[in-house]
């Protein structure tokens, strides 16, 4: 009988501390990849890429690039001199269309090669010297940039490239609190139900700024911290220092969380700060803070999860994409490294994702293509 009550004692002591240890949630392990080599197709028409400065996911998991033909050097695009150098190549208009599966499905641009007059067209009103950046929004609106010294325009055209907006105005800029005018803007996302395009403005000033994405009337805008913007010049970055109180720039890009959170990336800063949508200052992290030059916070693509736990940072100084644990802002993972292999990365400039969760990457400099992320599912 005190055999049979002890083992019952002992059940009811060691059952329910099981069960509570086997119920706690478990860790989440970092997401891991696999690079596609096959992906994209080959491009029709002898097209080669120029730098690809802007990569975006549609909301049919239609993959678009903006890439600078104007980048390209005569000997890359030998077919169309005169006379001809060579068999190979065509410059690829600026911007182009992918399925999921890589295939090419339409292109258009705003700058031409003409092989009579051996120059290039400028086709498009206000069309940026240097293509930077790409949004494809919810009613697939394409939304291009442009960091070229006079540039100063965000651009907004339907998905055949008719032109439909422009903010901001070409070769005039008026500072980081100016209401009207952009400085070197670098990258744009646009709340849909809002009606609001927040803008990483830029490469000249140091703000994020929103307008309506419909009319392109000015909402607000602010700087690092949430603070009024400075243009003052601040001094160059120093790990450990104490973090700037402007953006240092290039502010090179803006992401928004679902749960109305705003991400920023501060490339130089090697920072990224979090924001609520009225510009109030939540939270920062630095990342890889040892990373001087140009910095490790290019772009940011957010996990398609329902908590979006992971935030995947593009890092085109030290050439890899680091995983981060979104709620901490942690590093807990990176894939990649420097070189021209497939999954590797020369200048990983810009980072998208898909519902499925395969991540896309584009590369300026001389990397100058795209590269497709698998998820590995293997345990």
């Amino acid at each position: 009988m005190r055999t049979r009550l002890w083992t019952l004692f002992l059940f009811a002591i060691v059952l329910p501390a099981f069960a509570q240890v086997t119920t706690q949630p478990q860790a989440q392990i970092p997401p891991q990849f696999q690079v596609d080599p096959a992906w994209p197709h080959e491009l029709p028409s002898d097209w080669i890429l120029g730098q690809v400065s802007g990569i975006a996911v549609d909301s049919n998991d239609h993959i678009w690039i903006v890439h600078r033909p104007r980048s390209l050097a005569t000997t890359e695009m030998g077919m169309v001199l005169k006379p001809p150098i060579a068999d190979c190549c065509r410059p690829a208009p600026s911007v182009i269309e992918f399925d999921q599966n890589g295939a090419y499905i339409q292109s258009w641009g705003g700058a031409e090669w003409n092989e009579g007059t051996q120059a290039w067209d400028i086709t498009e009103a206000d069309w940026p010297l240097s293509e930077h950046g790409i949004y494809v929004d919810a009613e697939q609106n394409v939304w291009l940039a442009g960091n070229g010294a006079n540039d100063h325009v965000v651009l907004k055209y339907n998905s055949t490239g008719d032109h439909l907006l422009t903010i901001g105005k070409v070769g005039e800029t008026g500072g980081s609190n100016d209401t009207e005018r952009l400085g070197q803007p670098a990258d744009m996302t646009v709340d849909t139900e809002a009606h609001e395009i927040y803008i990483a403005d830029g490469y000249l000033n140091r703000r994020v700024i929103v307008f309506d994405s419909n009319t392109g009337a000015y909402k607000r805008h602010w700087g690092a911290f949430g603070n009024r913007p400075d243009d003052s010049v601040p001094p160059p970055y120093e790990p450990g220092i104490t973090s700037a109180q402007q953006f240092r720039g290039a502010v090179h890009s803006v992401e928004l969380s679902k749960d109305g959170l705003v991400y920023v990336a501060d490339r130089s800063s090697d920072r990224i700060q979090v924001f609520t949508r009225d510009g109030s200052f939540v939270s920062e992290a630095v990342i890889a803070p040892i990373t001087r030059d140009i910095g490790s916070a290019w772009d940011i693509a957010l996990s398609t999860d329902p908590a979006q736990q992971w935030l995947f940072l593009a890092d085109g100084q030290n050439m890899k994409v680091r995983v981060i644990a979104r709620k901490t802002l942690t590093e807990v993972a990176s894939f990649g490294k420097g070189g021209r292999q497939a999954g590797q990365f020369n200048w990983i400039h810009n980072i998208a994702i898909d519902s499925d969760g395969n991540l896309y990457t584009a590369e300026v400099n001389n990397g100058r293509r795209v590269q497709k992320f698998v998820p590995d599912t293997q345990e």
